[in-house]
């Protein structure tokens, strides 16, 4: 079975250390640890690392997960301002709509955020995927951690 290539925005590493969002979370980042799946981050999330508390920002070394980068370029930024010129989301959410650009465009197996606001929200991923769609990508599946983890082995 092929390993799902994740992509996580910051929420998921401050997650882990939130009351809220910690137990999800910290059962995501085991079943990476098994090899379920390779997380993906980008430049982007490292740009809002560097405001975060130390633990947040070290997280992924500290648990010793093997991560790929993704840099932003041109194509990412142009599908970003147009989630945001058809309305999906306001100016506001520019670096969300950096993240589901690129994880759409290096067309990755799933975007994963507790950001309920601005992207794990049906009517938002309706509106992302209208418009990945309409540019020629694939839609992009976005869930929250909670919907990763294997219950049956819970």
């Amino acid at each position: 079975m092929r390993i799902q290539k994740i992509y996580i925005d910051t929420s998921v590493l401050g997650g882990y250390f939130d009351k809220e969002f910690d137990v999800a979370t910290r059962r995501l980042f085991d079943e990476v640890k098994k090899g379920e799946y390779k997380v993906v981050i980008s430049n982007v999330t490292e740009g809002e690392l560097l405001n975060a508390p130390e633990r947040v920002r070290t997280l992924l070394n500290d648990l010793e997960i093997d991560y790929e980068v993704i840099a932003l370029t041109g194509d990412v930024v142009s599908l970003a301002l147009e989630y945001i010129r058809e309305n999906v989301v306001d100016q506001s959410s520019y670096d969300d709509c950096l993240h589901i650009a690129i994880a759409t465009i290096s067309r990755l197996d799933l975007l994963v955020s507790w950001n309920f606001k601005h992207i794990v929200n049906i009517k938002r991923i309706r509106g992302y995927n209208g418009i990945n769609i309409k540019n020629g990508y694939p839609s992009i599946e976005i869930r929250s951690p909670k919907d990763l983890i294997d219950y049956e082995n819970a």
